[in-house]
């Protein structure tokens, strides 16, 4: 049982019915309860979704569905289904109650299983398997937490029908819950989202793997490199993880995970098939205890397992006396009558080792480096079972403990932890020039839902398409924070203003803060100013959008004249050329002037000035 703080379920009635002892477990999905059924005054697991996902309708109808066609299935490698219900914001699962662990707390006590152990816990679950598989389900969620191992040595498959429920919901609050298992999801639930039996089998290959080396076979920085390693990287023979595992192991795994589908084995009867040709060529399991003695099994003993009575604990005999004794080929239920004899011995339970309890130190609030220092002291170690978000605690500080603080563990056994992934954060896509349907479900897609919808003029960002976000674009938020979009009306209409005869300058900043695209243009005038609008175009008071493009024509005043040779000129003849060509004479002369003729010019012959600019001519 994990619980660092009081549960406010636990002893509460759910629905009139079932009333909650104590919290077992917590994941993703659920937190599991034991409860009475008043009704029936039977122990029953309940499971209660957590809340998220009974706010969402489309996840309840799947959830109850799916319950009641779980319920249907009855198997004795299958965890039953009693009830489901949906009572105070709560929906629930009434399940059957099985003592034990899962086998994912026996690989993380104990490490790599031998092939002979692994394939014992691997016959019932693809026994249960192919019974489901046969009455039309698929499990879709095959992994250590969902093999439940029971105190009277049954093994039994958990959870059908509900990875279903949750991976066909569209509520954005159960995203992400199927990627946590994503070690052990086939290349086509990766790529497609198809899942049929020879997906389950992918997995079931995958737990073999794991159960013999150790670890599993795809490792990565994400969830997202895991899956593409799925798709892109064949599943290595566990030999070369651990070579002590016997090539029929190998075969067992390699042919269970080919990433092509038809290449698999295409029913659980056929994969159980070579299980069980295989360990019948393998030797006995041995019990899952610390030391590797090998546990003798007498006739009398194995007739009074058969038969269901109790049995004494039974003795260990050292390697060196075993190993003189003939092995001889035995089936499989003889594997099961050894696993019941360990079961029976008073070790408490599968794969419980041998060794004295020691108190589990308190490491809720600690850092992962604290946490394994305070464990270590105790002789014990630490290992992360799951990764949370968490409001109240920063990154890399453990949230729980299993077993809980002051609770027993085994002399230097290990002690998983849920640690803090820190606050649950997205930051808002970029969805400006996307379509209102396209970043709707790119908000979703971030965990985000649409807000208000408002129209603006943009003349950046095309009609229709998304112009900004409030909070904008690139911000960190809350999950389910409410994101308002803004959509384009393209570019905002405005009309041409009076600015002709206005400085050129004025006008061009005028129109540039009208959103309008000015390209000046100039032209020589006699009638307007230099450095004055002399037209606009389009013309003064069309409406057009902003962003448009109008031609600023600016006057570079008159246009220039050539300065005529005027010396040696008589003096009207060069007055009257000088006005003919539009320049103004200025003359200079004596009181007598003799000759009559122009002597010097300023400016002088040939010079290109303004019409209507100033000439002196000096007369002699």
């Amino acid at each position: 049982m994990e619980q660092s703080v009081p549960d406010p379920l636990v002893g509460q009635t759910i629905d009139g019915r079932y009333l909650v002892r104590a919290r077992l477990a917590r994941g993703g999905m659920a937190t599991v309860y034991e409860a009475i059924d008043l009704r029936l005054d039977r122990v029953v697991a309940l499971k209660v979704m957590h809340r998220h996902l009974a706010e969402d309708p489309d996840f309840v109808a799947r959830f109850e569905r799916e319950a009641k066609s779980a319920a249907r299935l009855s198997h004795p490698h299958v965890v039953a289904v009693y009830d489901q219900g949906h009572s105070d914001n709560l929906i629930y699962l009434a399940m059957e109650m099985v003592p034990g662990r899962t086998l994912r707390d026996v690989m993380r006590d104990f490490g790599p299983l031998t092939p002979e152990q692994a394939l014992v816990i691997l016959d019932p679950v693809l026994e249960g398997l192919a019974a489901a598989h046969a009455a039309g389900f698929v499990h879709r969620d095959i992994k250590p937490e969902n093999v439940l191992l029971a105190d009277d040595g049954r093994v039994k498959v958990a959870d059908f029908g509900l990875a279903r429920a949750v991976s066909t919901s569209n509520t954005s609050a159960t995203q992400g819950l199927i990627m946590g298992t994503v070690a052990y999801l086939s290349p086509e639930q990766v790529e497609r989202g198809d899942a049929d039996e020879r997906s389950d089998l992918y997995a079931a290959g995958i737990l073999l793997f794991e159960m013999v080396t150790g670890q599993t076979p795809h490792a990565g920085d994400s969830p997202l490199s895991v899956a593409y390693a799925h798709v892109n990287n064949d599943v290595p023979a566990p030999s070369k993880i651990q070579p002590t595992v016997p090539p029929e192991i190998d075969a067992l795994v390699v042919r269970a995970t080919r990433r092509e589908a038809n290449l698999r084995y295409q029913r659980a009867a056929e994969f159980l098939a070579d299980v069980r040709r295989i360990r019948a060529n393998l030797p006995p399991p041995r019990p899952f205890v610390e030391s590797h003695d090998t546990l003798v099994v007498d006739a009398s003993t194995a007739a009074r397992l058969a038969a269901g009575k109790p049995v004494a604990p039974s003795p260990a005999v050292s390697p060196a006396i075993a190993d003189t004794r003939p092995r001889r080929r035995k089936g499989p239920w003889i594997a099961l009558v050894i696993f019941l004899v360990v079961l029976g011995s008073g070790l408490g339970g599968w794969l419980l080792a041998t060794g004295k309890s020691v108190p589990t130190p308190d490491i809720v609030g600690q850092s992962t480096a604290a946490a394994t220092e305070i464990l270590s002291a105790a002789g014990l170690s630490l290992v992360v079972t799951e990764e949370q978000f968490s409001e109240e605690l920063p990154a890399d500080q453990v949230i729980s403990s299993d077993p809980a603080p002051g609770a027993g563990v085994r002399e230097g056994g290990a002690v998983g932890a849920v640690v803090s992934k820190g606050p649950e954060r997205y930051v808002i896509p970029n969805v400006q020039g996307l379509t209102a349907a396209e970043a709707t479900a790119a908000l979703a897609g971030a965990n985000l839902v649409i807000g208000s919808t408002t129209s603006v003029f943009d003349d950046r960002v095309p009609a229709n398409a998304v112009s900004g976000t409030s909070p904008e674009i690139g911000t960190e938020v809350k999950p389910g924070t409410s994101v308002d979009i803004a959509v384009s009306k393209g570019p905002k209409p405005v009309p041409i203003p009076a600015v002709v005869g206005k400085k050129a300058q004025v006008a061009a900043s005028a129109l540039a803060d009208l959103g309008l695209i000015v390209v000046t243009k100039e032209k020589f005038s006699e009638q307007v100013a230099d450095g004055l609008v002399i037209a606009i175009r389009p013309g003064e008071g069309t409406v057009v959008d902003s962003g448009t493009e109008v031609d600023l024509v600016t006057s570079k005043g008159p246009p220039p004249v050539e300065v005529p040779s005027l010396v040696d000129m008589p003096k009207n003849k060069a007055i009257s050329t000088l006005k003919g060509l539009g320049l103004k004479p200025k003359v200079l002369e004596a009181a007598a002037t003799p000759l009559d003729r122009v002597y010097s010019q300023d400016p002088p012959a040939g010079t290109m000035i303004p019409k209507g600019s100033q000439v002196i001519i000096r007369i002699i």
